[in-house]
């Protein structure tokens, strides 16, 4: 069996098809040629459009693709990696909403270090195994904050690897690791941190429904 494998990093997007019992590489390729742009409308901010990564991940898949021809039939499953901590948001028919508040972008970090110091350090370390800090669940509360138009038309949140999915498969999924480095996991009771969502304000039906980590998420 081929296996097709997916890195959504914040300069490119590389895809390579292995074969799955030898782990040699069949082929690979990245787009675009030179990197993405990350735009940074605001000191200490760093965003990407969603829907470019959607498009360099196409061409990068046509030109991975070409070289092994009919091959591409024994493909039979899809990884996906990609880029930490971002946050996407997309409406009913599953649009973006405004682009991709990325990994580096730090605007989040105050709001983080308060809800670090308001919800408990002793809390947070033992059940969020870390301080909300700058994650992806202190960048949507910056949204909630500063862009409350836009955070009432939300459906649904996802890390940058569940919007590839989401275009893959059309299902709206996440992992129980995402949400974990989203700091919405409570490690001690196993379930999403219903403290956390609650003081962000947070509705619970804004999460993907999680998967195992190493399993079908679409």
């Amino acid at each position: 069996m081929l296996l097709l494998g997916i890195d959504l990093g914040s300069s490119s997007v590389k895809v390579s098809v292995v074969n799955g019992e030898t782990g040699r590489a069949l082929s690979s390729a990245s787009y675009p040629p030179s990197e993405m742009e990350i735009s940074a409308p605001m000191p200490g901010w760093a965003e990407q459009d969603p829907e470019v990564w959607w498009r360099n991940f196409t061409l990068a898949l046509g030109a991975c693709l070409k070289p092994i021809g009919t091959k591409r039939k024994d493909i039979g499953a899809i990884g996906v990696a990609y880029q930490m901590h971002g946050l996407v948001i997309v409406d009913s028919h599953r649009k973006v909403l405004r682009p991709s508040i990325i990994w580096c972008d730090s605007r989040a970090v105050e709001i983080g270090e308060k809800a670090f110091e308001k919800m408990g350090k002793d809390f947070c370390l033992h059940h969020l195994l870390n301080s909300p800090g700058n994650f992806t669940a202190s960048k949507l509360a910056w949204v909630r904050e500063n862009e409350p138009a836009i955070f009432k038309r939300i459906h649904k949140i996802m890390l940058p690897g569940d919007y590839l999915a989401m275009k893959l498969s059309d299902e709206i999924k996440t992992s129980y690791t995402g949400l974990s480095e989203g700091i919405f996991w409570d490690f001690m009771r196993k379930e999403i941190s219903e403290e956390l969502l609650e003081y962000y304000g947070i509705a619970p039906e804004l999460l993907a429904e999680p998967a195992e980590s190493f399993s079908v998420q679409g």
